[in-house]
């Protein structure tokens, strides 16, 4: 289907009943004569009174996360998040890329949260599950209106994203970093234009996030890009290069992330190998599976992330290598916490 990532809508494991439609996927032609049908976004109210999700994952690099958009439109075929849509009676496959949930009300949960007397200041990741900055945002603003607070109370964010978007909050971006308070990791998984059309079709494209790269280091807003999902015997080649291209952009830092195959993410991965690459299916799953103990997936910590065995050892071989040909760091830049104020509470201060 064109724009979309999956070519379907499997039932999610939660669901007892399932609907077989009589054509092969969401939105085929009814007969041979018709042209297949555009599959629209549909935006949905999500009423949470939570906006902070917390863990304890050793092998994040973050605590805290805010999402205002449940699903993303990006459509990413190997995004990790699509299998939560299931615990909305929904599907992974077109309903996680289509049915977005948005939480309006984020910016004022988010201030009453950092304006609570037991608020400890912490890095804030936005967003460690959908992308903050997908198509969206550029209408609803939810995320620029998130940033707006976490400014005022100069309370330090992560952003990442693999949105040129994330370039309009330049300013705001800024006033954080002045005080040592943001950083931005642009997700880049290749240089190829068709493959990134086809892994992430509606995601800007790989020249736009490496201009976002650029206008970001130019604005005074520290960069890292983030290799996110390496996926062997497809792009894993590509990781000099991309590192390079991200080093020359500006990027102070370089990491990656193995591809993760949680739940019903298997089958659909397997079968967008099958639409797009079936040549490589094969020995693209083959690798997975050696770099994951003879599975699609490994859902512990410590290994999770990397990968194990001897191709794992490889690639990050050359990630490393890659990192010190380019000059900047593996690690990224560490955040502060010092500038953090609650707007008013000096005054309250003097006052007692």
């Amino acid at each position: 289907m064109r724009g979309r990532g999956a070519a379907g809508n499997p039932t999610g494991r939660f669901e007892r009943l399932s609907y077989e439609p009589e054509t092969d996927f969401v939105g085929a032609a009814v007969d041979d004569d018709d042209p297949p049908r555009a599959l629209k976004t549909e935006l949905y109210r999500d009423p949470t009174r939570e906006i902070l999700v917390h863990n304890e994952s050793p092998d994040v690099g973050f605590d805290t996360s805010l999402n205002p958009y449940r699903g993303c439109e990006h459509g990413c075929i190997y995004c990790y998040a699509r299998p939560t849509h299931e615990y909305l009676g929904l599907s992974a496959g077109l309903d996680f890329e289509s049915r977005i949930f948005v939480k309006e009300d984020a910016p004022q949960l988010l201030e009453r949260e950092l304006s609570r007397p037991g608020w400890r200041p912490r890095v804030i990741a936005l967003s460690g599950v959908t992308d903050p900055y997908q198509p969206a945002e550029r209408r609803l603003g939810l995320t620029r209106r998130c940033l707006e607070v976490l400014a005022t109370f100069s309370n330090p964010v992560v952003v990442v994203t693999k949105s040129h978007l994330v370039t309009r909050d330049a300013d705001l971006l800024r006033r954080l970093a002045d005080v040592g308070a943001a950083l931005v990791l642009i997700s880049l998984t290749t240089l190829d234009g068709e493959l990134a059309r086809r892994l992430e079709p509606r995601a800007s494209r790989p020249e736009r996030r490496l201009d976002a790269i650029e206008s970001l280091t130019e604005a005074g807003v520290p960069v890292g890009v983030l290799m996110a999902p390496v996926i062997p015997a497809l792009n894993d080649s590509e990781i000099p290069a991309v590192v390079a291209a991200a080093a020359r952009a500006g990027a102070r830092s370089a990491g990656y992330v193995m591809l993760r195959l949680p739940h019903s993410l298997k089958q659909l991965f397997a079968d967008w190998l099958a639409d797009h690459y079936p040549e490589r299916k094969d020995k693209v799953l083959h690798r997975i599976q050696e770099i994951r103990g003879g599975r699609l997936n490994d859902p512990r910590f410590g290994s999770r992330m990397t990968g194990e065995g001897v191709f794992a050892q490889q690639i990050d071989g050359m990630f490393a290598l890659a990192v010190r040909r380019a000059g900047i760091e593996r690690r990224s830049l560490e955040l502060s916490t010092r500038a953090f104020r609650r707007p008013g509470g000096a005054q309250l201060d003097l006052f007692g």
